[in-house]
């Protein structure tokens, strides 16, 4: 396997664009990124982030539009989008799988994992013949623990059980690790990026001593695909350390409560529940448990909260950085505003960008407020002296990558001011 001791990212700061493919609750096929107007606005949207010194972006390849017909593949989207991301010096991190999975599929399907592994092969062969010397990073399948949860237990996609939660897991978990090996025989110099929700589940307050045991085992079962990857817990999929690349953590506003009546923490209440952890404190345990180098690969806030969510989100991150921790990236996830799945009338108000629904395509709207506490946050961390610390080398985990300075590609007096990016020259 590559060393992964080296940050392959063009950016600290990513910018994700929605690209789930999935049925949602209503047995619809949602498709986000001609949705969202990325697809045809994709020059546009890559051209604005260059005042924010945002070089690496998450987008996916749309399984379920890839394979149409089984073992057959049509590339050309991701052709014309690739093409855009030379054009504008956009460095491509590629979801295979975001949700959404070929008509004639669901995990629990015999040749699930067969097909998977196909189509990772495809794809790299594929990639390499339009880029052959890039760096390739990619997720196999974003979110396992979410969307095992969501079609195995709430019945709100693909394949719409309920109480089969595990069971989809342990099938998406055996298609993630058979197309890991797939991936890197393919292309040995491959990045591998995990993509899994960072959670704080807790007991009530003045908890038994069986609450908090519950607590203790919901809080710990966010780590099983991930230590399913690594061969920590169901070692006949083939689960290996080798497996495991860089860890991203999806993190959002809602990612703590208690488990037993799943009621939120607030994360900026004038007094703070002394059960809220700081996320600082999350991932540094997160790192503890997997001794590599992670990012945040997925955060925002809705509407007006967004701007205290950022100068949080920057907060935060600076003090992973300030203890030598080597964390990677963070990615405002979306960076454009999306709509619900389920019902695509509403739309979130989450991005960087809101989307003027009055225009075809949707305009794009700089949601100001955010675009401030962004540029703040990119200042503080740019003022960020790295530091030296051992690695943590975490049992069954064989080696710790070595720390590397992030590169963030911009110093305090190169950042832009608010006036530049809303009036340019």
């Amino acid at each position: 396997m590559q060393s992964t001791s080296s940050n392959p990212f063009r950016s600290f700061w990513w910018g994700g664009f929605e690209c789930t493919d999935q049925l949602n609750c209503f047995g619809h096929r949602v498709d986000f990124l001609p949705l969202t107007g990325h697809l045809e606005l994709i020059d546009q949207d890559y051209t604005a982030l260059a005042p924010f010194h945002v070089r690496t972006v998450r987008e996916g390849i749309r399984w379920a539009q890839i394979e149409k017909t089984p073992y057959h593949y049509d590339f050309s989207t991701v052709k014309a989008m690739l093409a855009a991301g030379k054009r504008h010096g956009i460095q491509q991190v590629w979801d295979l799988c975001h949700f959404g999975y070929p008509d004639d599929l669901t995990p629990l399907h015999p040749m699930f994992a067969r097909r998977f592994a196909s189509l990772c092969r495809a794809f790299v062969d594929f990639y390499r013949s339009e880029r052959p010397d890039d760096t390739l990073i990619v997720t196999p399948i974003n979110e396992v623990s979410f969307i095992s949860w969501l079609g195995g237990d709430a019945k709100g996609t693909s394949p719409y059980c309920h109480g089969q939660g595990w069971q989809v897991k342990y099938a998406l978990m055996r298609a993630y690790i058979e197309g890991t090996y797939a991936l890197r025989e393919a292309d040995p110099g491959i990045r591998l990026l995990t993509t899994e929700p960072l959670v704080n589940m807790v007991p009530p307050r003045n908890a038994t001593p069986q609450q908090r045991r519950g607590a203790f085992h919901a809080h710990e079962c966010q780590f099983q695909a991930t230590d399913m990857l690594v061969g920590r817990m169901c070692p006949e999929l083939g689960g290996s350390p080798d497996c495991l690349d860089i860890v991203g953590f999806n993190y959002y506003y809602d990612n703590q409560w208690q488990y037993d009546n799943c009621q939120r923490l607030g994360w900026n209440d004038p007094v703070m529940d002394p059960r809220w952890t700081p996320l600082h404190k999350l991932l540094r345990k997160a790192y503890k448990r997997y001794g590599r180098p992670f990012a945040i690969t997925e955060t925002s806030h809705p509407k007006e909260d967004r701007p205290l969510w950022l100068k949080m989100i920057g907060r935060e991150c600076a003090k992973v950085l300030r203890e030598g921790l080597p964390l990677w990236g963070a990615c405002l996830y979306p960076i454009i505003d999306r709509p619900d799945w389920d019902f695509p009338d509403r739309w979130h108000q989450s991005g960087l960008w809101d989307a003027d629904l009055s225009t075809t395509p949707f305009t794009r709207v700089l949601h100001e407020p955010s675009a401030m506490a962004l540029l703040k946050a990119q200042a503080l961390i740019a003022g960020i002296e790295p530091r030296v610390k051992r690695p943590v080398i975490s049992a069954q985990v064989l080696s710790a990558p070595a720390l590397t300075t992030v590169a963030e590609g911009a110093t305090r007096e190169s950042l832009p001011s608010i006036t530049d990016i809303i009036q340019p020259n």
